[in-house]
């Protein structure tokens, strides 16, 4: 004790004992998350101090009045006592009216991190009441809360005058500047027999504006890691459903195991039960979900659609849907996601959580991750929940505006890379497997196409498989005067079947691209490849450049059955030619196409880097077929290669350009432009800003109309997409895209 006045004995020990008590006494009385509270007067029950437990008490001065009764610690008051800290300018206690006053930037430390701050803390000797003036605390898991002044009563009754909850960190450099949120209430009233925290008269804000306001709502106490209850409703409208409302009920069955009903009420089509079980084990979780439905008005749905071809067209639906994964160890994962319901439309119509995706995908999957390795099984089968029927319900015709009769099932899909850890004749070798199994039943995936010479056949009726092996060996070499030199060897085997089912063969034969129809085939390709760089480095006092020229060539035979391709194509159906990909050994997207003839990629790469932190990358290039066929202009079932750029010897020109900065904006250009005229055949914008908690992205896209590969009319498409970070574990988001072309 330093600099204390000289006291009786007798006081000496009275002046440890209050100390002792009021520690205890301060950390029972403030209510807080992650704080506990006294549930009665037997405070060192309560709070689980050790009455064994030594104190240390120092302060710049001690002084005891006798005539008031009243001790008092000034300047530099430290109490520790049992892990917890108590800091204050001055702490004063008075005998006669059994109240204890700590003042002056009061800050108290409790064992488990939290940290609580005020400007005077008014506590009763009884350890049941308590009054805290200009309250602020800080959790140990980074919640915040702030109030004018506290007042407890009954010992376990807490409220909290005009008040401010948040989980987001102050600002270092603008600790005065609103966090992006939190809640204000006029009072919070925290009950700690109950375990819950109630808020009235609160509104929500974010950087500082309120968004909404409510009279009163009522949450558990932060404390609590479950607690059953009603949550939040929400609130439906539709102009086939009717106005509705959803009433969750939350049942907290066991620590890792819950279940939650969410009853739903429509004025048109009537009652929804909804409930979601979730469970989680120590490697992974799983969920189930059922739901269904006896509607009331099935009529509703025919106002925009025939009755023959209306997907909703039914008095009883109903769905379960189940999702899990599991971390079998650190190198193995498996998982599963699957929907069955009634009808196709079900889970998307009535917005059930988890399975409202209008395109979803079932699965079952096994992956595996070691070092540069990699193996993943997987078998699934995309799924289209749209209004229209497969069929026609009085005729059985098929119906041509059906999107989910046309999806495949994939069983199995199976990829699988190896790369040595010690390099192979100095270099380093990859080798890949892919196999993939897909059936199609009832319907092949066939549609005209207008202003076209041909139509297109997107996926056969009937079953086709494919297995893939290939490898790769690249080596880089540094010759004199900084040229490097990747020489490359790859070598790639196949094996397909394939099984044509109903009508799909008629609709090859009038297709016309191919002319040898068979059950099997088998192909192979082997390439031969030099890669060469010259990057030079330009600097300046405030800066440094990189240009760095770049060319291929690959030499290869000829596509196998390039001038019948009867090979269906189901992967390698998109084809976009930009600076991305220019200097791709093979730049179709899957497996089931491959590229042959001889090939060149010539461009020049930039990168530059400035001293205030921003910096750029740019790259411009075209790519040449030199000799043998070129399989961007030969046309499969889906016309993969038309105006895509490459059917032509010498290609279209491609660029990009793009900036970063320091502060999280960044920006990026790329353009194809015509091989003569070097009119802008595609054009891609980006733009975008990534913070901790925010993030922002825009792009727009022109496309060039592509009359053979399905596009009659040019495309213009607008995509944007925010992210806020509101908390921990706890993220909003959202993303669009509109065709500016349809207005869609």
């Amino acid at each position: 004790m330093r600099g204390a006045l000289a006291a009786q004995r007798s006081s000496a020990r009275r002046l440890h004992l209050w100390g002792a008590t009021a520690l205890a006494c301060i950390m029972s009385s403030v209510v807080l998350p992650g704080v506990s509270f006294a549930q009665d007067i037997d405070l060192v029950a309560a709070t689980g101090v050790s009455t064994d437990s030594e104190m240390l008490l120092e302060a710049d001065t001690i002084v005891y009045d006798h005539d008031q009764a009243i001790v008092t610690a000034v300047g530099g008051v430290q109490i520790d006592y049992d892990g917890y800290r108590l800091v204050a300018q001055r702490v004063a206690y008075n005998q006669n009216t059994s109240r204890l006053i700590a003042s002056g930037r009061v800050e108290i430390v409790s064992p488990d991190g939290t940290k609580i701050y005020s400007e005077e803390i008014d506590i009763t000797d009884d350890f049941r009441d308590g009054f805290v003036n200009a309250l602020r605390v800080q959790t140990a898991d980074n919640t915040y809360f702030a109030a004018e002044n506290a007042d407890r009563r009954e010992g376990n009754i807490t409220t909290f005058t005009r008040g401010v909850y948040t989980a987001c960190e102050p600002c270092e450099e603008k600790p005065d500047q609103p966090p992006i949120w939190r809640i204000k209430a006029q009072k919070i009233i925290w009950n700690g027999k109950a375990k819950t925290v109630r808020f009235e008269k609160s509104r929500f804000e974010m950087f500082g504006m309120p968004l909404a306001f409510l009279p009163a709502f009522e949450i558990a106490d932060p404390t609590v890691k479950q607690k059953s209850g009603f949550l939040f409703p929400r609130y439906k409208s539709g102009s086939r459903l009717g106005y509705g409302a959803e009433v969750p009920y939350y049942w907290a069955v066991s620590p890792t195991a819950d279940l939650t009903f969410k009853p739903a009420w429509y004025s048109k089509q009537g009652f929804l039960a909804n409930a979601e079980w979730r469970q989680k084990f120590d490697n992974g979780e799983y969920s189930i979900t059922v739901a269904g439905i006896r509607q009331r008005s099935p009529e509703e749905f025919y106002k925009s659609i025939a009755p023959a071809y209306s997907s909703d067209n039914e008095t009883t639906r109903a769905m379960i849907g189940t999702k899990g994964r599991f971390q079998i160890n650190s190198r193995w994962t498996a998982g599963w996601d699957f929907l069955a319901q009634t009808d196709k439309n079900f889970a998307y119509r009535y917005g059930i959580d988890g399975y409202d995706q209008h395109s979803r995908t079932n699965q079952i999957y096994l992956t595996g991750l070691n070092d540069r390795n990699y193996f993943d099984l997987r078998g699934y089968k995309f799924d289209v929940q749209e209004q229209v029927t497969n069929f026609n319900r009085e005729t059985g015709a098929p119906n041509p505006n059906a999107r989910d009769a046309r999806q495949p099932w994939v069983l199995p899909s199976f990829d699988y890379s190896y790369i040595p850890d010690q390099s192979i004749g100095g270099g380093e070798l990859s080798i890949d497997v892919n196999t993939q199994s897909l059936y199609r039943r009832l319907v092949d995936d066939a549609a005209p196409v207008t202003g076209a010479a041909y139509g297109r056949l997107a996926g056969i009726e009937g079953w086709s498989g494919r297995v893939t092996a290939e490898a790769e060996w690249k080596r880089s070499l540094i010759a004199p005067g900084g040229l490097m030199l990747t020489p490359l060897l790859h070598a790639r085997g196949d094996a397909i079947g394939v099984d044509f089912q109903g009508d799909s063969l008629d609709r090859i034969n009038d297709l016309g691209v191919a002319s040898d129809i068979r059950s099997a085939y088998y192909r192979a390709m082997a390439t031969a490849g030099l890669e060469a760089r010259w990057p030079v480095l330009f600097s300046t006092t405030s800066s440094t450049h990189v240009l760095e020229p770049m060319a291929q060539i690959f030499a290869r035979p000829n596509e196998p059955h390039g001038t019948s391709l009867g090979i269906p194509n189901e992967d390698a159906q998109s084809m976009v030619f930009d600076a991305s990909n220019l200097f791709e050994r093979d730049k179709f997207s899957g497996y089931d196409r491959i590229e042959g003839g001889v090939r060149a990629n010539v461009g020049l790469r930039y990168s530059g880097n400035f001293d205030n932190g921003w910096s750029a990358h740019g790259l411009f290039g075209q790519s040449f077929h030199l000799a043998g066929r070129n399989p961007y202009a030969q046309l499969d079932y889906v016309n993969v290669g038309a105006a895509s750029g490459l059917e032509t010897a010498r290609s279209d020109y491609v660029g990009s350009l793009g900036v970063v900065s320091p502060i999280g904006f960044n920006a990026s250009v790329g353009a194809r432009f015509d091989e003569d005229t070097f009119e802008v055949r595609r054009t891609d914008l980006t733009a975008g800003y990534a913070s901790r908690p925010v993030s922002v992205s825009a792009a727009y896209s022109f496309i060039e109309k592509q009359p053979d590969y399905g596009f009659a009319e040019d495309r213009h498409e607008v995509r944007g997409s925010a992210s806020l970070r509101l908390h921990e574990n706890w993220r909003v988001f959202g993303s669009g895209t509109y065709d500016i072309t349809n207005e869609v």
